[in-house]
Formats: structure tokens, C-alpha cells, sequence
């Protein structure tokens, strides 16, 4: 009796062992890239796909954490070797690199659906759509706002300045007694980039292109934005040059700025012992005669490499889960505030204000998403997406235009003259 039991127990575990490999062999296996390296990032997308695999046993999502340092290339070498992952996140710019691989699939449908059960905002869609498809699927929002210290506002009597005239004439009687009235970064990076096409967006020069797809950087337009832009650097602190994303933060954080433009900084402002009493935020002045004023905003998504038909299925039924408004305010706040909703079921989303700083900061993020709702983005302007706009964006051109006013003291006019000239370089 105990030698047929040891029997039938070897037998259900062989067959226990040879029907694991096979459930193995049967689930779909997801890999995600994305370059959300900072570790509290990490952590909640890994949370959400645990919890997302533990449901759908069919499905195996994974991550593996990229950097933007090395995506450019690290991307397009691994569609050319055939390992790309299954999905790949993306900013509006990176995606036509990829497409001219010939590795993106066009997800019209999916996000058609996704509009019809969460409701994009407009601006999501434009971005990632060209020759009639769209070829991402948008994720997230984020936004620029000029972010300013209420104290210091209140002490020199100075309201939030709408004008130009008005924005110059507070910058310069902020500025004294180790204060600059605001930051003005010329390094040649995206953050500069960003900034000066707020410029850009609020002289009348959004369109980068004409529908032809012709430049039409070389614009008076567009030399007021640079012009104005050189202006208000001399109330700058002196290493502004040298900017990135962080300086800026810090300088307002601890006081030495009384104005920035940046993105939403909750976390670091939190870091740096802020107030969020003394956090002002508010739109982008305009020049005098510009009827659309705006801000950048760049709306990050998710382009689909595979062209497996269950891989596909298997990111599209991940993206339906992160989608769910319970989850998607998870999802964003991986880092609260920066990252805005793109949906209208993600801005009524429970999970998204209550997290702590969203909380702390809900009066400061309701301005910024109002903001966000009409942002726009260099090359992806006008209905229309120039794929080259990509090879302008790799060389950081917008930004070596506004370093050379700032910087090397050119004129606007001929540094405006040089930023076409370096375009047309670049994109023939």
C-alpha cells in the first residue's frame, strides 16, 4: 500500500512539473522600457505590474529601466538587432526616429478605444499622429509654468505681470541684495530648449514649420522671443548658463531666484524645506499683440515595437489596466505633480489627488493642469508632424540659438539667422 502511494505521489508530481513549463511556455511575456530612473519611479511602476501579472496569469509584464543619455542610440541599435522590447516609452520627438526603422506599429484603434473610455484631451493625440495613423499611445502630460516666490512678490508690491513689459519691468526690481529677479538658463540642453520656445509660443512664433514643411524659424517673430530673451538674462544669476532642470529648482527653493520656468517640482521644492504658502505659479507672460499665448508641454507615451499579434493584445490589455482611473493615479503620481493627467478620467481620479503632495499642492497643480489641457511642442504644431523636427531636437538647436544671444552676446537677428541655417544643416 505505502509503495503504491509513493507511486501515485511520483506520478502527480511528474505531472505537476511537466504541466509548469508548459503554463510557462503558454504566457505571454511583456517587456517594458522606459526611462523613469529615479527609484520611487521604479518602485510604483513595478508595484502596478505585480499587481497587474498576480491577475492576469496569461501575462508576464516586465521592466527594465533605460536612460535618455543612452536611448537614442541604445533604441534604434536594438530594432536593428531584433531584441527591441514589446513597448517603448516615448516623447513626440523620439518616436519618428524610431518609425523611420520601420518598427512602430500604428495603434489607431487602441487609442480610439481609450479615447472613447477615458476621454483624451485634445492635446494628447496630436503629438503621435502623422500619414493618417497614430503611432503612440499617450500616457502622461507635462507642463511649464513660470513658478515664482509669493514673498518676494508681495514686498516689492508686484503683481503677476501678463505683459512682457510687465515681466521685465518685475524681474528687474526683483533683482538686488543677492536675489535675480528670475532664471534664465543658455546651456546647451532640452531644459533650454524648453525655455526658449516658451518664449517662442508667446511672441506669435510657435510654428517652427510652414505646411510645406519649409522652416520658418527666421522670423521677426521669432527674433523678438530671442531678443526679449537676452533682455531679461542680465536679472539671471550668473551660472545660469550652466542650467539644467535641477539649478533652477534649487534657486528658487532656497530664495535665490524669485521667478523660474520649469515643470512642476514638487518633490525637490518638498526636499529643499519650500513652503507651499510662498509657491506661486502662473502663465507664461505674452508679447503685446499675440492673440494665442501657451506654454510647452510635453505629452509622454508608449509606442508598441512588437508585431506579434498576442504580444500586442498582451501590452494593449497592461495599458487597459493602467488606464483604470484607480490605477493611472497611482501610475502618475510615481512622481506627484509633474506628471498631469492626459484623461478626463484621470483628472477625476480619487487616487490621483489624494496623494500626499498632490494634497499639499492642489491649488498650485489645478493652475498648472489648466495650463497643460493647451500646451503645445516645437514641430508638432499646426495639425501637422514633421519627422525632422527630430534631428533638430538631437542637436539642441533651439537652446545653441539662445545660448549664442546670451552667452556670445549676438545679436538676436543674427542668432535667429544662424538657428535656420543650422536646421537646414540638419535636417537635409
Amino acid at each position: 500500500m505505502i509503495a503504491k502511494f509513493v507511486r501515485i505521489t511520483i506520478f502527480i508530481a511528474l505531472l505537476v512539473m511537466a504541466w509548469l513549463p508548459l503554463q510557462a511556455q503558454d504566457a505571454v511575456e511583456i517587456v517594458i522600457w522606459h526611462m523613469e530612473q529615479p527609484p520611487q519611479r521604479v518602485e510604483r511602476v513595478q508595484g502596478l505590474i505585480d499587481e497587474f501579472n498576480a491577475a492576469n496569469p496569461g501575462i508576464v509584464v516586465s521592466q527594465d529601466v533605460q536612460s535618455w543619455g543612452d536611448i537614442y542610440t541604445k533604441a534604434p541599435a536594438s530594432v536593428v538587432a531584433g531584441n527591441a522590447p514589446d513597448i517603448l516609452f516615448a516623447i513626440p520627438d523620439f518616436t519618428p526616429i524610431i518609425r523611420e526603422l520601420g518598427a512602430v506599429q500604428a495603434v489607431d484603434d487602441f487609442v480610439a478605444e481609450i479615447d472613447e473610455t477615458h476621454g483624451y484631451f485634445d492635446v494628447g493625440i496630436e503629438p503621435y499622429t502623422s500619414d493618417g495613423h497614430v503611432w503612440a499611445i499617450p500616457l502622461w502630460n507635462m507642463a511649464h509654468a513660470i513658478w515664482y516666490n509669493i514673498d518676494d512678490f508681495a514686498e516689492a508690491g508686484i503683481e503677476e505681470p501678463a505683459t512682457w513689459d510687465e515681466w521685465a519691468s518685475a524681474a528687474e526690481a526683483l533683482t538686488g541684495d543677492g536675489r535675480y529677479g528670475i532664471g534664465v538658463p543658455a546651456n546647451r540642453n532640452l531644459y533650454t530648449d524648453q525655455v526658449v520656445y516658451n518664449f517662442m509660443i508667446n511672441a506669435g512664433a510657435s510654428d517652427i514649420y510652414n505646411d510645406d514643411g519649409s522652416l520658418r524659424f527666421n522670423n521677426e517673430h521669432t527674433v523678438r522671443a530671442l531678443d526679449f530673451y537676452g533682455m531679461l538674462s542680465q536679472f539671471s544669476p550668473p551660472d545660469s548658463p550652466s542650467w539644467a532642470w535641477g539649478e533652477a529648482e534649487v534657486c528658487l527653493g532656497s530664495g535665490t531666484c524669485a521667478m523660474v520656468n520649469q515643470f512642476a517640482f514638487l518633490r525637490s521644492y518638498e526636499a529643499n524645506g519650500g513652503d507651499p504658502a510662498n509657491l506661486g505659479v502662473m502663465a507664461m507672460p505674452v508679447d503685446a499683440g499675440v492673440e494665442d499665448p501657451g506654454t510647452i508641454s510635453y505629452v509622454n507615451a508608449a509606442m508598441i515595437l512588437t508585431d506579434d499579434a498576442a504580444k500586442q493584445e498582451a501590452a494593449y490589455e497592461f495599458l487597459r489596466f493602467i488606464f483604470q482611473p484607480d490605477n493611472y493615479g497611482l501610475f502618475l503620481n510615481m512622481e506627484p505633480g509633474l506628471f498631469l493627467p492626459i484623461t478626463e478620467s484621470g483628472f477625476e481620479s480619487e487616487t490621483y489627488w489624494s496623494d500626499p503632495l498632490v494634497v499639499k499642492y492642489r491649488e498650485q497643480l489645478e493652475t498648472v493642469l489648466d495650463y497643460s489641457r493647451s500646451g503645445r511642442l516645437f514641430g508638432f504644431t499646426g495639425g501637422q508632424t514633421f519627422p525632422s523636427i527630430a534631428r533638430i531636437s538631437a542637436q539642441n538647436l533651439l537652446s545653441q540659438v539662445g545660448q549664442l544671444v546670451v552667452v556670445d552676446g549676438m545679436g538676436a537677428a543674427d542668432a535667429v539667422a544662424e538657428g535656420e541655417y543650422l536646421m537646414m544643416e540638419a535636417i537635409e
